[in-house]
């Protein structure tokens, strides 16, 4: 199950939990005995029903509960409500979707919202949309594993975009938490995601969209016109999207915006290719990332001579200071070489159990560069549109928010 990198603080009497009992709680009666125990608490800061299933006239009850309790809906601030609808119809988590926002937002200091492993796809992203372009309190958002697909994945682009308009507009913090993967995002949804996400500026700490089928173009948005912006950003979870050189090169010239706040770069499995690989570890030789603690760079095609000439003086230099968990397996390193050794000795933090590594031969090096070349061509073609794309976006969204504001 998806988590947060940390723990909110919460009073042990305060946290009500029935997390991983697999109840089945359909009627109203079903879940009585359970609200009754909600009730005795003092006041609850979190509620967790994850790991059950709940349907429509259990929602009901739940979410009347919360409304009509202050020590419960004045206090709420994390809930976790993921795996909850295992067994249920769409049409069940829809209606049980639109009986829970409204009581979601009445919640003034809910900040903390997980809703993963949810099979919510594209039915439920009205309500979605509804609540998280709203929740002006909402600071951390978990949406992991929801079958969600690239024209979902839009609307929540557009979604964190209006999030952002109303929080700067009600002076709230913005949003610090995205976590978003394992939702077939896919290219479709990049620009709106990169919309969104440039809005919430600075005040943006952790983006994990791994495992999305992302291409290389659609990484080259999310990063030059998204991430970009987001100067302090200490997690960037990328894994399982696909860079090739064109991508890596864009992640490349962002790497040294985040070189005082980034604390995790995850690009496992994501294909940097060797010269972007070679392009991405270069950064590190060149920066110091004050506060690095983990990067992980397995399956990347990432070669020997990228290890000795970038990765082994960034961490010799001490470019690295913070660095104690480093992944490189996977890569066209050679095995048992004096440059593993090398890093072994100079590297005192964990590294991974380098025991797949990926043999290459000349033939194979001739191809790969003459397909490198030409995916790069294609891509660099159709970046000045993709680009042009955004910024029309941008502007039909700002009047848009105008024109409402208006009315």
């Amino acid at each position: 199950m998806t988590s947060l990198d940390f723990s909110a603080l919460h009073e042990k009497n305060t946290i009500f939990s029935v997390a991983n009992q697999a109840l089945k709680l359909t009627s109203a009666e079903e879940i009585k005995p359970i609200l009754e125990d909600l009730a005795k608490l003092p006041k609850v800061t979190k509620l967790d029903f994850s790991g059950n299933t709940i349907g429509i006239e259990a929602s009901r009850a739940l979410a009347e509960s919360i409304q009509k309790s202050p020590k419960i809906k004045d206090h709420l601030l994390e809930i976790n409500f993921a795996d909850l609808y295992t067994s249920r119809l769409v049409d069940e988590v829809v209606e049980s979707l639109n009986i829970f926002v409204p009581t979601w937002l009445e919640c003034p200091q809910l900040s903390i919202v997980n809703l993963s492993d949810n099979a919510f796809g594209l039915r439920t992203i009205d309500s979605l949309e509804s609540y998280i372009s709203q929740a002006a309190q909402l600071q951390h958002l978990i949406l992991s594993n929801n079958g969600m697909g690239p024209f979902a994945g839009e609307r929540i682009g557009k979604a964190l975009f209006k999030l952002a308009k109303l929080k700067q507009s009600q002076g709230k913090p913005l949003l610090e938490t995205f976590i978003c993967g394992r939702n077939r995002l896919e290219n479709g949804s990049a620009t709106h995601l990169a919309l969104g996400l440039k809005a919430h500026g600075s005040g943006l700490k952790t983006v994990r969209l791994y495992q999305n089928g992302i291409r290389p173009q659609g990484v080259a948005v999310l990063l030059k016109h998204g991430l970009s912006n987001n100067k302090n950003l200490e997690v960037l979870d990328l894994q399982d999207n696909t860079f090739t050189t064109s991508a890596s090169l864009i992640l490349a010239d962002a790497l040294p915006v985040w070189r005082e706040s980034l604390v995790e770069l995850n690009v496992n499995d994501c294909l940097l290719k060797g010269p972007g690989a070679n392009a991405v570890i270069q950064v590190l030789n060149e920066h110091t990332f004050t506060n690095l603690h983990t990067l992980k760079l397995q399956y990347n095609e990432l070669t020997q001579d990228t290890l000795v000439s970038g990765l082994l003086p960034a961490i010799q230099s001490e470019n690295l200071p913070a660095l104690k968990f480093l992944e490189l397996n996977g890569n066209r390193l050679e095995e048992d070489s004096e440059a593993l050794t090398e890093l072994d000795e100079s590297f005192d933090g964990n590294l991974d159990e380098l025991d797949d590594l990926e043999e290459v031969d000349s033939e194979d090096e001739e191809e790969e560069e003459s397909e490198e070349e030409s995916e790069e061509v294609m891509t660099v073609a159709d970046f000045d549109a993709l680009e042009k794309a955004f910024t029309e976006l941008q502007v039909d969204e700002l009047t848009d928010q105008m024109a409402q504001a208006s009315i």
